[in-house]
């Protein structure tokens, strides 16, 4: 994996998150391990030191093992005026998991992010690259199902 990742990028710091974001990508379980860490480190001639600082001070990344599925709940302020309060309530119900962790078996991870840019359809959520807005309980519950059935 790590060979077709830097065959794209030349070995320049300024690489580095997109390299990053394409490990953490191609991951199974959609992380950056410590070896990642490490092998980058070698390729690009930095410090693993930096390579952590990066990865702890942007939050679309993560050096934990997470699910097939990433939810990310929008805690912005029009989201929380349209209800995701009730919609993190749902969610941590129907996935019986808290902010941060992972389903028992390995489906979902649910996290949340200051802002998806659709204030327009407030209350909204992502899963991986899918965009839901206009949440209501049921309709979250429907797209959980969704998931759950296979897709």
């Amino acid at each position: 994996m790590y060979k077709q990742i830097f065959g794209k990028y030349t070995p320049k710091k300024e690489n580095l998150i997109y390299i990053l974001h394409e490990i953490q990508d191609q991951h199974p379980e959609h992380y950056i391990s410590a070896e990642a860490i490490k092998i980058v480190a070698e390729y690009l001639s930095i410090s693993e030191s930096h390579i952590q600082g990066v990865l702890t001070f942007y939050t679309m990344f993560s050096t934990k093992p997470r699910g097939r599925n990433i939810i990310r709940l929008c805690e912005s302020p029009p989201c929380f005026l349209k209800g995701s309060e009730d919609i993190l309530r749902q969610l941590r119900q129907l996935l019986e998991v808290k902010i941060g962790e992972t389903t028992a078996d390995g489906i979902f991870t649910l996290e949340l992010c200051a802002c998806l840019g659709v204030c327009g359809n407030a209350p909204v959520m992502m899963i991986n690259e899918d965009v839901y807005g206009d949440l209501t309980e049921a309709k979250v519950e429907s797209i959980i199902a969704s998931y759950r059935g296979g897709k």
